[in-house]
């Protein structure tokens, strides 16, 4: 969605996030780092930037007028710097989607903290998270760019029509769900870059499979996915037939429609 939210309202996150990382946006010798993904913050000016007129409009044609709940805290924010700078800690590359809610036993021990900077690869994450064929506590993932991103600035790799091969792999482990590994999923189908520019915002089915890349750009990428909530659960047999656009995706790769 292009022009989701201002420019000058993209570059007020940009420099709260600046003052998060400690780091000089003037002084490329503080980039000492290829990627630092930052927490959940509920600053007014983030939640302005995901609660747009426009924004709220497109929740509504893709879940439905009162199916979903306003974005009160963004994040998380994977902020990639270019790579000639030094290195630091373990990628994050691989094909996924991205998990919607945690495991029982995560859940009893209180969760995560998704305060300030988070690790590139948490231990035992097929452990922790879980997403299951009703896409259980996420009806969208969107993609909010928050600086200008072209093809060499690390945008999101999406497999173009892959959230079609996720419901059958998803269908056999019910409500519990699981932890998928989406190496090969899509792995035939085309490819796209989540490029624009800052204020433009991606509102992807949560099947969609992605990667993030390289950033072998000049400029720090700044973006933050952060997951739409239902009201309620996802219906996927509703007897009136009046399914969302979610729901008809997740029953077309079921072969249901």
């Amino acid at each position: 969605m292009p022009n989701a939210f201002s420019a000058e309202l993209a570059a007020e996150c940009r420099g709260l996030l600046w003052k998060q990382l400690g780091m000089d946006a003037d002084d490329r010798s503080t980039w000492n780092r290829e990627v630092v993904r930052l927490g959940v913050r509920g600053d007014d000016a983030f939640v302005r930037s995901a609660n747009t007129t426009a924004l709220h409009e497109a929740y509504d044609q893709l879940v439905g007028p009162g199916q979903w709940r306003p974005l009160e805290l963004i994040g998380t924010f994977p902020v990639r710097f270019p790579v000639d700078k030094a290195r630091e800690g373990a990628e994050d590359y691989g094909w996924h989607i991205d998990a919607s809610f945690l495991t029982p036993e995560a859940e009893a021990g209180g969760g995560q903290d998704w305060e300030g900077e988070l690790p590139l690869v948490p231990p035992d994450y097929d452990k922790i998270l879980r997403c299951n064929v009703f896409s259980r506590d996420r009806a969208l993932l969107v993609l909010i760019l928050y600086s200008d991103t072209g093809a060499r600035d690390a945008p999101t790799l999406l497999r173009v029509g892959s959230h079609l091969d996720v419901p059958r792999l998803l269908e056999p482990y019910g409500a519990e769900g699981t932890y998928l590994e989406c190496g090969p999923v899509g792995a035939g189908r085309p490819q796209a870059l989540a490029t624009g520019q800052a204020g433009d915002a991606y509102l992807c089915h949560p099947f969609l499979v992605h990667t993030p890349i390289t950033n072998t750009g000049t400029e720090p990428r700044f973006m933050a996915q952060p997951s739409l909530l239902p009201v309620g659960e996802f219906d996927l047999d509703r007897a009136d037939g009046r399914h969302n656009a979610v729901e008809r995706a997740i029953r077309r790769g079921l072969g249901r429609e």
